[in-house]
Formats: structure tokens, C-alpha cells, sequence
């Protein structure tokens, strides 16, 4: 899975690919198929701290951050997150949203996170429960799935390491929401390609039936 997330995010417009690992058999398992890596703590308790440890003697404005659990990670969305995250200057920080259907497994499923978004396309809340709730039936919005791909710039890393973890991340244990109580605006793109994250084992199924269909 590592090995298929690596290349698929390398064939998107980045300048580089690197795996952030605290596990020597990652790091064997990348330096196995040609990949790059580099070992960071292991005391990190979000990827976004691991992230920010193993990008500080990066030279570079931008940072993309692709979790290896995500086979499905399409290029073209990739390179669409970075053309919006370059193309404004008001958020520091971008990521991907998909449509859900309100009767779909997945807008129920705690391991699918949603986010509700302004009119101008920035978060306003990123939960694990079925957000936003449809009072009256109407169906005036459509919730939105999480994807995990993340564009920051490398000053907020380095800023996002210094805040304590803040109380509605250890709520809902989502670790945007430390940035989001810090002020942080979070522009989210919105694509209707087809995301399947491993979350859970049984997840691994039904990437894999996708992928035999051609959904990669």
C-alpha cells in the first residue's frame, strides 16, 4: 500500500516524494522499491507533527502531505489541490472534500470524517459525526467526506508544532482542529472522484475490489 500511495503521488506535478516514518520496516519496505524516505521520532502523536519534523531542513514554500493509507489518491486530484492552494493567498493551509449521500454507510461511519464549509469553500468544522444535520429533510446541502491530502505552507508546520493539542482535537481526535482553534483558514477543495481510505481491515477489500474495477 505504501509502495502504491508513493507512486501514484510521484507521478502528480511535486518536486519531491519522501515517506515520514518512525518504523524501520517501512523504511526497508520503501528502500525496497527505489522510494525515499525519511525516520522521524517516534513521540510524534499526529502525522502533522511527524510531518513538520521531517520537512525542517526542507527548503520549500509549500508542503503536501499524502497519508499512506489512501491507495486511491488520484494525481489529477493532487495536482488540482495544488493549483488552488498556489493560485490565493488567504489560507495556509487546503485540503479535499468528496460529496456524501446522507442514506450512504459512510456519512454514519465515525472513520469517515466530514467537513462543513462556508460559501467561499473554507472549513468551518471538520467531525466525525453525520454534519450537517438535516433538521427539516429538505436537502438543502450535501455533506462532504474528508479526504486525507493536506497542503500547508511550511511556516504554519513549524507554528502548528509549538500549540498544545487543543480541546476539540482530543475531542473528536482530529488534529486539523488544532489549527482550526489557532485560527488557521483551511481552504477545501471539493472533488467527486472516488475515495476509499484504510481506516479499519475490512477497508482493504474494498480497495481492492476498486482497484479490479479500474478505479485507479
Amino acid at each position: 500500500m505504501i509502495q502504491w500511495v508513493y507512486e501514484r503521488t510521484a507521478s502528480a506535478d511535486v518536486d519531491d516524494v519522501f515517506v515520514a516514518t518512525d518504523d524501520d520496516r517501512i523504511a526497508a519496505c520503501v528502500r525496497d522499491f527505489g522510494g525515499r524516505y525519511v525516520m522521524t521520532s517516534a513521540d510524534h502523536s499526529t502525522g502533522t507533527d511527524r510531518l513538520a519534523e521531517a520537512v525542517c531542513d526542507l527548503d520549500a514554500h509549500w508542503i503536501l502531505n499524502v497519508q499512506g493509507d489512501e491507495p486511491l489518491v488520484s494525481p489529477a486530484v493532487i495536482n488540482r489541490l495544488i493549483a488552488e492552494m498556489r493560485g490565493q493567498d488567504e489560507a495556509e493551509m487546503g485540503t479535499v472534500a468528496v460529496p456524501l449521500c446522507r442514506n450512504d454507510e459512510a456519512f454514519l461511519d465515525p472513520n469517515r470524517v466530514k467537513v462543513v464549509v462556508d460559501p467561499a469553500g473554507n472549513a468551518m468544522y471538520f467531525s466525525r459525526s453525520p454534519i450537517p444535520h438535516d433538521r427539516d429533510g429538505d436537502g438543502g446541502v450535501t455533506p462532504l467526506g474528508h479526504w486525507g491530502i493536506y497542503m500547508y505552507t511550511k511556516s504554519l508546520l513549524q507554528r502548528f508544532v509549538t500549540w498544545p493539542p487543543s480541546r476539540l482535537e482530543v475531542c473528536e481526535k482530529l488534529e486539523q482542529l488544532r489549527a482550526m482553534e489557532n485560527g488557521v483558514k483551511i481552504r477545501v477543495l471539493v472533488s467527486d472522484t472516488l475515495v476509499i481510505g484504510v481506516d479499519v481491515p475490512e477497508d482493504i477489500a474494498r480497495v481492492e475490489s476498486q482497484m479490479a474495477a479500474g478505479a485507479t
